[in-house]
């Protein structure tokens, strides 16, 4: 039977999501949990692969079992083990073929930044200095909705076949303590937002016109888009399926 988990965490004990030589990762946590919870190893596969320090709001997973599991109790035990920065939110009892990852029809991150001294968002807040010009960086973000290549956001060398996703939504909104960044794809590639969020401040500090921002989209080269911002100011906040899968 397969089942998904709908779970959240706070990414920066870890380094990412994915299982991986010589570092803690959040994946590989949440595996020795259910197995030892049902006495067998029990590989998952999650809807995204964040990036080392990223956290997660909203992300789905999925898992195989031959138990018959019990839900509240079931996310009642998981969450007794598992350690306070990983928590589970619900269990879905799902179709066989149902998958977390490619089942998924978007993807929603946000990124914070700030201006302010603060204590209390250091640690997910990027802080900038100075000030920005968000009118521009807005009407920026828009056009990202014209593109599908963004071979110039993403990180090199990496396994992708195809670069090309499709932004379905893409601004800059106030938030207590700052500004978000709102992003909606129904993929991403690695780096993809972290390099957006970096070009996009270079228009708001005036150092890029939008058209300028549309030329480094254009060329399909990493080498021309800005610094790729820190994983600790990056959340993983929606995961949307048909309801077939998930309701």
């Amino acid at each position: 039977m397969r089942y998904f988990l709908e779970i959240a965490y706070d990414g920066s004990a870890y380094h990412g999501w994915q299982v991986q030589p010589n570092a803690i990762s959040v994946q590989q946590v949440i595996e020795e949990i259910l197995h030892k919870l049902l006495g067998t190893p029990t590989p998952v596969v999650g809807a995204g692969r964040t990036d080392a320090g990223v956290h997660a709001k909203r992300m789905f997973l999925h898992f195989d079992t031959e138990k018959e599991i019990c839900s509240d109790d079931f996310v009642r035990r998981l969450n007794s083990i598992l350690p306070q920065d990983i928590s589970v939110y619900a269990i879905h009892r799902v179709k066989d073929d149902a998958h977390a990852r490619f089942d998924a029809t978007y993807r929603t991150y946000n990124y914070y930044i700030t201006n302010v001294k603060s204590p209390f968002t250091r640690h997910y807040f990027h802080r900038y200095y100075g000030t920005l010009n968000f009118d521009a960086m807005n009407q920026a973000a828009e056009r990202l909705k014209s593109f599908t290549d963004f071979t110039s956001f993403s990180k090199l060398h990496t396994d992708t076949v195809t670069n090309n996703c499709c932004v379905m939504d893409a601004h800059w909104e106030e938030c207590e303590g700052g500004h978000r960044f709102v992003i909606t794809a129904d993929r991403f590639l690695r780096n993809m937002v972290r390099s957006i969020v970096g070009t996009l401040i270079e228009v708001g500090r005036g150092k890029l016109t939008i058209e300028e921002f549309c030329k480094i989209i254009e060329a399909k080269d990493r080498c021309k888009a800005g610094t790729s911002m820190p994983g600790n100011a990056l959340f993983l906040v929606d995961v949307g399926y048909p309801e077939e899968v998930v309701s």
